[in-house]
């Protein structure tokens, strides 16, 4: 992730954070998004070294790899059936959509399901703050708002929506998707098949959930695939806590075991620090 890149996306996580007091939930929530972007980092400092290979297509579909091991796809985390909305919706009923569903955009799509553009709240309540505004006074003003009432004209998906769109196809894996979506802000993106047709959305906080593994997958996989599969070690011979990615161990093992059990967990996905609070027997 280039220089630009990291300072947008820091913006953009700064803009998440409420100017409220935060929930009981929020400080997990930011540190959740926090390590979304160190993984969009990672997976950018390894697609910069890897030789001859094209940059994410934010509209071409990245074609399914051959191979054992499963590549996350953004088929597997999109939503389906996705709402959209026709050209021709007006207005008052653009807002009913947004609100009914619970989003903050919608596709617009033409009679054959392509997706031509995007409408989102940000739209709607342009188009309101220019209809209750004072008309300005001078070349400057006028010239300075004269786009955004020329959009605030439309009464219709068509003419209120932001076009072009980013889209990604259902063969586009999570990491390339999740890049594109931290490059352009997005919280939600279309997903089309290669005619351009919408077949569901995906969600910035499915990307997180597909590319950051929960504290409870974390220490599943320290208790059963290292403790239990590789060690051998009896169950409750070791503590293991995680919180926020950060791992605590605790117990009574030999010196060879207590170095190797902290090594696997370390090279552990998603595992931000290892406290060593085992005795060495």
């Amino acid at each position: 992730m280039s220089e630009h890149e990291q300072f947008s996306a820091a913006a953009e996580a700064r803009r998440s954070t409420p100017g409220k007091a935060w929930t009981p939930e929020e400080p997990h929530r930011q540190d959740m998004l926090l390590r979304y972007l160190g993984a969009v980092a990672d997976i950018s400092a390894a697609r910069a070294r890897e030789p001859e290979r094209p940059a994410p297509s934010e509209t071409v579909a990245v074609p399914d790899e051959p191979g054992p091991a499963p590549v996350p796809r953004v088929r597997d985390v999109m939503d389906t059936p996705a709402v959209s909305v026709p050209g021709d919706r007006p207005f008052v009923e653009l807002a009913r959509t947004l609100a009914h569903e619970h989003v903050g955009a919608v596709p617009v799509v033409d009679a054959k399901g392509h997706v031509i553009g995007v409408v989102s709240e940000s739209d709607l309540l342009a188009k309101a703050a220019v209809e209750a505004m004072e008309h300005p006074s001078g070349p400057v003003g006028r010239l300075r708002d004269r786009g955004l009432r020329e959009k605030a004209r439309g009464v219709t998906a068509a003419t209120l929506m932001t076009a072009p769109v980013t889209t990604v196809r259902p063969g586009t894996t999570v990491a390339d998707a999740a890049l594109i979506a931290a490059r352009r802000r997005l919280k939600r993106m279309p997903v089309v098949d290669w005619k351009g047709r919408l077949v569901g959305v995906v969600r910035r906080a499915a990307l997180l959930a597909a590319l950051v593994r929960d504290d409870g997958r974390i220490r599943e996989e320290i208790t059963s695939r290292i403790i239990a599969d590789e060690l051998h070690l009896p169950q409750g011979s070791v503590g293991v806590t995680v919180r926020n990615g950060v791992v605590d161990l605790t117990g009574r093992l030999d010196r060879e075991t207590v170095a190797r059990l902290v090594a696997e967990v370390r090279r552990i996905d998603d595992v931000t620090d290892v406290l060593d609070h085992l005795t060495a027997a």
